[in-house]
Parts: structure tokens; C-alpha cells; sequence
């Protein structure tokens, strides 16, 4: 165990009726992730010594997320949704042992900063909550705070009118001990207006003990919880907007920031040069220096420095484009590597492809990669020049140096240095152009 060790447990209960969706709320994207992407990125902020997600309705959906997401996170069943503390009690078996800070987070609250939780989990009290003040409280809870810290925590529903004037709100993120956390657990009820087991309880049952309870502040925003499309969608706004002033501040170049669409996890070097109307999906890695055109979608790939992409150009989940790769004008790369200096200039496939440094990809040349059952690899070697129309019907290896013929069909590997041309013989027919087209005029005439 870590010295100042904290467990991370993060509430995805809500099943998110007002988003009129069958999709369970957490899932609904946010900058190319699902919301609870969100959580769990900021749980890894604090290194945390486990992750527990706690998932209600849509579970088994939720699960399957948050294995591809964060594979180590352990996943809870709440057969029954019945209030937070609730939620929290179920983690109780995967926190048996546990010593440290457990930092309770909610799947629909994408927002907190590190540093916000930073101080949540360095703060000395034995709880601590997170609150904001609202420009308009509405019905969140109310924190009331004295001379000696966090007294209690009202929900709206139980509030009389002078508690609801009280701009202090509660976020429903909150830091405790564990052993305290599993001993006062057990002992929250749902005698409240909405039967539930709150987990803002513990405030109270923490004073009775002699406990100290506190609060941590933090923007409004950081704060903010997604409940219907219309939140999601302003929420996505937020999100491009804060990835777009970061882009620029670490010296990215965009041409027109509010037309590049960035994703949770996008990274790009500095004097990366950025067009309009570009895309990035989750995974994307763009090194300095690197160029991406014009109405390029990227996703799950890596561009290295010196490289051209596009306009009009598709990379897709395992492109690894080396230094001054240059990818052109509708062409679609995937899972395959180009080493460095490889031209591909348009109207281009490939697929499962390994291409050599300084290879030149003619256009219309397509990698054959899938019989309809399984995906099979082609290998070009280095300094190739693949003709224009060349159709490479995998597996099928092109060896250095080598060089295929326009409008070739190649099925069978080519030597090293060999030339490979594998098309019909051209046969013409003098004249018959000519009466064809008249014939075929004719009979449109007579219809």
C-alpha cells in the first residue's frame, strides 16, 4: 500500500430516462468517449490503488464499457436503485481491507479537474465534499458550512425556504477515510421525501462521531452533470472549446478552431499544423510538425513528424504513418504501417499492410484484404512503385524495389526488383466505336 493510497469508486446508476434514449446514460458520447470515459480518466489522475465502478441500470452494458475502457476496474452490480449511499454500500466487499481515501465520482459528471481531486484526496478532514457556487441553485443540495467546517449537507427536498436561499451547492463528489466509510455506511437510512439511502448522510453521521467534515470548492463548470441531450450537447461544446484553447496554447496551428473536433484522449505536437473541418476520434497521436489538410477524419492512428495528411483523407484504427509519409486526397488507411517517406497520393485503400520507406502507391490501387471470412496482410517492400488501378489480392507480398503495371491483378508474390504485369491483352476494333454508338442512338430514337 501506497502512502496516501485512494480508491476511486464511481456512481453509473442513473439510467437517464430524460435523455430518451435505451443507451444507459453513462454511455452517451463526449468528445468521442462515453461519459464515463470521462470518470475514469480522471480517476487515473490520482493513481489510484483501484477503481470500482458501481453500475444500475444497463449494467452489463456499462460492464462491457468499462472493461475496454479501464480493463483493471472492477465492476459492481446495484440490482436495486435506491439512492447513492445505496450505490456506495455495494462496494463495501471490494474495499474489505482497504486503507487510504476512497473518492466517490459519478459517471454523468465528465468535468472534475485534477487538481480539484488532487485536493480532495490530500484534504485533512475526515470527509470532504465537493461544492460550487451556482449562479442558479435550483434544486441541488445545500452545504452548510460554519467556523468549524462542513456542518451538514440539506437535499432540496427536505430544504425549508432559508436553506434553499444558500448559494453553497453540494456535487455529490466527496473524499473519506475507508475504515470510516465502512463503518458509517451501514448506518444510513432512507427515512427522507424520496426513500433513499443518500450518501450525503455520511456528513452527519460523521459529526455525531466527533468527526470533521469539509469542503473543497471548485468552478461551477467542473461540476456539471449530464441529464438530457440538451446538457450532452453543451457539455460537447464546452468540451471542443476547452480542447481547442489548449491545442493552441501548446503551440498547435488551427486554421479555424471551431471546425476541428477533438476526442478525450487527442494528442498533438507542438507546430502541428491543423485545417478546417478535421476530426479526431479517440486515439490519435500527431507528432510536431506534422500537417493534417483539410476534411480529414483520423482515429486510433499515429502521424509522425514530417507527415502530410490529406484533404478529403480517412485514417483509421492502426495507421502508423512514419516521417514524411504523405497521404493524399481520398485515401483510406488501416491497421497497416508506411514507413518513412511513402507517397500514397489519392483514391487509395489499404489495409493490413506493411509498405517500405520511399514507396510510391499509384492511384486507385486497392489492397485486397478480406475473402468475406478472415483479413489477410500484404507486404510491400521499400522503394516499390506500385502502378496506378493495381489491385493486390492479399496475402500477398511485393518485394524492394519492385514495380506492377498499371491496371495489374497481382495474386501471387513479386520478386525483389521484378516488374509484375497481370492484365488482359488489349484487342481493338477498328471502326466498331462508330457503328456501335450509331446502332445505339438508333434504337433510342425508335423506342
Amino acid at each position: 500500500m501506497t502512502e496516501n493510497a485512494a480508491a476511486v469508486v464511481i456512481l453509473a446508476a442513473g439510467q437517464g430516462s430524460r435523455m430518451q434514449s435505451d443507451l444507459p446514460k453513462v454511455l452517451h458520447r463526449l468528445g468521442g468517449v462515453p461519459l464515463i470515459g470521462h470518470a475514469l480518466a480522471a480517476a487515473r489522475s490520482l493513481e489510484p490503488e483501484q477503481v470500482i465502478v458501481v453500475a444500475g441500470h444497463g449494467g452489463d452494458a456499462v460492464a462491457e464499457a468499462v472493461a475496454r475502457l479501464e480493463p483493471d476496474a472492477r465492476i459492481v452490480m446495484q440490482a436495486e436503485q435506491l439512492g447513492t449511499g445505496h450505490a456506495v454500500r455495494q462496494t463495501l466487499t471490494e474495499l474489505e481491507g482497504f486503507e487510504g481515501k476512497v473518492i466517490v465520482l459519478y459517471g454523468d459528471t465528465p468535468f472534475i479537474g485534477q487538481d480539484t481531486l488532487a485536493a480532495l484526496a490530500s484534504h485533512p478532514a475526515d470527509v470532504v465534499v465537493l461544492g460550487f457556487e451556482a449562479e442558479d441553485p435550483g434544486r441541488y443540495g445545500r452545504l452548510i458550512v460554519t467556523d468549524r467546517g462542513l456542518e451538514r449537507i440539506v437535499e432540496f427536498k427536505d430544504a425549508d425556504p432559508a436553506t434553499r436561499r444558500i448559494a453553497l451547492c453540494n456535487s455529490g463528489v466527496m473524499a473519506l477515510d475507508a475504515a470510516l466509510l465502512r463503518q458509517l455506511i451501514v448506518r444510513v437510512d432512507n427515512e427522507n421525501a424520496a426513500g433513499e439511502y443518500y450518501l450525503t448522510d455520511l456528513v452527519g453521521l460523521a459529526r455525531a462521531e466527533g468527526r470533521r467534515a469539509d469542503v473543497v470548492t471548485c468552478d461551477e463548470d467542473e461540476t456539471l452533470g449530464i441529464n438530457t441531450r440538451a446538457e450532452l450537447a453543451a457539455a460537447e461544446a464546452a468540451f471542443q472549446a476547452r480542447a481547442r484553447s489548449e491545442a493552441l496554447s501548446n503551440g498547435v496551428t488551427l486554421s479555424d478552431p471551431a471546425t476541428v473536433w477533438f476526442a478525450l484522449d487527442t494528442c498533438i505536437g507542438r507546430d502541428a499544423i491543423i485545417g478546417q473541418n478535421v476530426v479526431f476520434g479517440p486515439g490519435v497521436t500527431v507528432e510536431s510538425g506534422a500537417e493534417i489538410l483539410p476534411f480529414c477524419h483520423l482515429e486510433g492512428c499515429h502521424v509522425s513528424a514530417g507527415a502530410t495528411v490529406g484533404p478529403f483523407a480517412r485514417l483509421r484504427p492502426g495507421a502508423e504513418l512514419g516521417s514524411f509519409v504523405h497521404v493524399g486526397n481520398f485515401v483510406e488507411i488501416k491497421n497497416s504501417v508506411l514507413d518513412e517517406g511513402v507517397k500514397v497520393g489519392h483514391l487509395t485503400y489499404l489495409g493490413d499492410a506493411r509498405v517500405g520507406e520511399h514507396c510510391n502507391i499509384g492511384a486507385g490501387t486497392v489492397t485486397c484484404n478480406y475473402d468475406g471470412v478472415s483479413k489477410h496482410r500484404t507486404e510491400i517492400g521499400a522503394r516499390a512503385f506500385i502502378g496506378s488501378d493495381t489491385m493486390l489480392v492479399a496475402p500477398v507480398r511485393v518485394g524492394a524495389d519492385a514495380l506492377t503495371g498499371s491496371g495489374t491483378v497481382i495474386t501471387q508474390d513479386v520478386p525483389d526488383g521484378a516488374l509484375a504485369v497481370g492484365r488482359a491483352r488489349q484487342t481493338n476494333k477498328p471502326g466498331l466505336a462508330i457503328r456501335l454508338m450509331a446502332s445505339l442512338r438508333a434504337s433510342k430514337v425508335n423506342k
